[in-house]
C-alpha cells in the first residue's frame, strides 16, 4: 500500500457492526425525503487525530454519556463499535498531520435532552470546546431538535442530536 493510500477497516471488526439508516439531523435537511434503499450507505466514519491516548480518553468519556463503551485499540487506530455503526479515530497512515474537515460535523444520537447535555458536559470536562449557541431546542422545517455542538481536541466539530417531539 503506498504513502497516503487507505487502510481497509478489518474486516473482523466491520462484520460485528450494523450499520443504521441515514437520517438527516440538520433542521432544514429535514424537508427532504429520506430515499432509503436496500443498500447500505456506510460502513464507518473515520476521523483523524495527532494524539490517539487524548483523543481515546475524550471520545471514552465524551460517547459514554450516550451508552458506548469505551473503544478497542487497533495500533494506531480506535474503534468505538455499536449496534447502529462504528465510528473510529486514527493517526493519519501517511504520517501527515490530522486536520478538521472545514463544514463537516459529525452528529451523535441521543435518547433525550438531558443525554444531550450530559454529552455537552462531558465533552467540556475532557477539554473539549463548546461552540455555537449552548445546549438546546432549534427549530425549522416542522421539526424540533436538541442540539449540542463541540470541538474535540484535534478541532473536528461535533454534535449530540435528540428529536424532540412534534
Amino acid at each position: 500500500m503506498g504513502k497516503g493510500a487507505l487502510a481497509p477497516c478489518p474486516p473482523e471488526i466491520l462484520s460485528k457492526a450494523v450499520v443504521g439508516t441515514l437520517r438527516f439531523a440538520h433542521p432544514t435537511a429535514s424537508r427532504f425525503v429520506s430515499a432509503e434503499g436496500t443498500g447500505r450507505m456506510f460502513s464507518h466514519i473515520m476521523i483523524g487525530t495527532n494524539d490517539l491516548d487524548k483523543a481515546k480518553a475524550f471520545y471514552d468519556q465524551l460517547l459514554s454519556t450516550l451508552e458506548v463503551r469505551p473503544a478497542r485499540v487497533d495500533g494506531h487506530r480506535i474503534f468505538y463499535i455499536t449496534k447502529t455503526g462504528v465510528f473510529s479515530v486514527t493517526k493519519p497512515i501517511n504520517g501527515e498531520p490530522a486536520t478538521c474537515a472545514n463544514g463537516g460535523t459529525i452528529g451523535f444520537a441521543a435518547n433525550s435532552p438531558e443525554q444531550v447535555d450530559r454529552w455537552h458536559a462531558a465533552g467540556v470536562a475532557a477539554g473539549g470546546t463548546p461552540i455555537e449557541n449552548p445546549p438546546g431546542i432549534r427549530e425549522g422545517a416542522g421539526n424540533k431538535l436538541y442540539l449540542a455542538y463541540l470541538r474535540d481536541l484535534d478541532g473536528n466539530k461535533i454534535c449530540a442530536m435528540h428529536r424532540m417531539p412534534n
